[in-house]
Formats: structure tokens, C-alpha cells, sequence
């Protein structure tokens, strides 16, 4: 299949992080995993900036695990989160200044028998891909494809452009489980899709000397 001219153009998130953020709403990811190809829909997405979001993994700089940040847009960014989930993130913003879009949500639009083998415990097909870790298990994404290029048409894993949602449909407000710049409305959704997940504002984690029972 010829896809590329299918692709998201890489310069299409040469823009601002917020920018960026709606252009990826709409648009396709999809992967090839050992049971067949995988696409979903993207509905839910969360802006970080660089050096002014101190949400961001980038906010202190330029280290072997952003570095991905800091490259050309169009490229994936992983995280491993809380020792079980891996998160899939897209870079954006020019080369060299940090910025990335976490993909939160999708509505699949490939093959669904396929999809519901990969994910045998979602309960509803608008479960498949509904939260960071749940869409990036689904696609079959991890560590092995932190920078994969979503802008080449031989990728493994693929950035289709489509179409916007109305202006109507597109909904804006607090990023997800974050205690930093949680005020920031910078999650953006699209109303009335099943996909979209829950909103959880941050909680503050107890730490408990060593010792203590409780």
C-alpha cells in the first residue's frame, strides 16, 4: 500500500506545542504488530512544552532520556510510568527546542477482532484504546520504538493525517495526573467520543519511613 500520500507531514508539527496538539487530533496512528495492522483514531491528546512547563520531562534539559524531545518533530517519545505502562508521545516544535503531544486516547478504525485479541480484558471496544498505557499496548509500542520516525511511510509505525473535529466538537481543559502546571488547560479532547478517558487530577503521595507499618 502506498502511504505516502497518507502521512502526516513533518511539518506540520514544526508549530507550538498547543497547535500541535490539535492538529494530532483526528489524525490516524498506526502500527504493524505480530497479529496484523493496528490503527486507531486519535481523540485525546496533552500538550508539554520544554523549558517553560515544569510538568515536562524536558523542563530541566537536555538529558539522554529527552533527547528525543530536543530532535526534529514527528518522532515518538517514550516513557515507562509507574514500573508497569509504557506512554507514547509525538515531538513537535522546532529541532533542538523540546516539546511533545501525549497521545491519550484513540477510537480503533482497523480490523476489530484484531484489536480486541490484543486487548482481551477491555470490557468495550471504546476501552481498546482508551488512556496512554492502554493505546500504546494496543499498537504494540514501547521502548524499542522511542524516536521511530511517524513521518516515514517504511516505518513500523505510522502518523496518517485526517480530519480535524469541528470546532464544535473540540473540547479543552486540565492536563491529567500532574501536580505541576495542573492548571494549565492543555489536554485537548474531542466531546462525546467513548475513547476519552477519565479526568484524575494529581494526588500526593505519602512517603512512609522505612519502619513504619502504616
Amino acid at each position: 500500500m502506498d502511504r505516502k500520500g497518507l502521512i502526516l507531514p513533518r511539518s506540520a508539527l514544526e508549530v507550538d506545542v498547543l497547535p500541535a496538539a490539535r492538529v494530532l487530533l483526528g489524525c490516524t496512528l498506526e502500527a504493524d504488530t505480530p497479529d496484523g495492522p493496528v490503527a486507531v483514531r486519535l481523540v485525546e491528546v496533552e500538550a508539554y512544552r520544554g523549558a517553560d512547563d515544569p510538568a515536562s520531562h524536558s523542563y530541566r534539559g537536555l538529558t539522554p532520556r529527552t533527547a528525543v524531545m530536543f530532535g526534529p518533530p514527528g518522532h515518538l517519545y517514550f516513557y515507562f510510568v509507574y514500573g508497569m505502562h509504557f506512554c507514547a508521545n509525538v515531538t513537535c516544535m522546532a529541532d533542538g527546542e523540546p516539546g511533545a503531544v501525549l497521545l491519550r486516547a484513540g477510537e480503533v478504525t482497523s480490523d476489530l477482532d484484531v484489536a480486541r485479541h490484543r486487548r482481551p480484558t477491555a470490557r468495550r471496544d471504546a476501552e481498546l484504546a482508551s488512556g496512554p498505557a492502554r493505546l500504546a499496548a494496543l499498537l504494540g509500542l514501547g521502548r524499542e520504538h522511542n524516536g521511530a520516525d511517524l513521518t516515514d511511510p517504511e516505518s513500523t509505525v505510522r502518523l496518517l493525517a485526517g480530519p480535524p473535529p469541528a470546532a464544535e466538537e473540540l473540547v479543552t481543559g486540565p492536563r491529567v495526573g500532574v501536580a505541576a502546571a495542573a492548571e494549565l488547560p492543555w489536554r485537548f479532547w474531542v466531546a462525546g467520543s467513548p475513547a476519552v478517558s477519565a479526568y484524575r487530577p494529581a494526588t500526593t503521595r505519602r512517603r512512609v519511613a522505612r519502619g513504619s507499618s502504616s
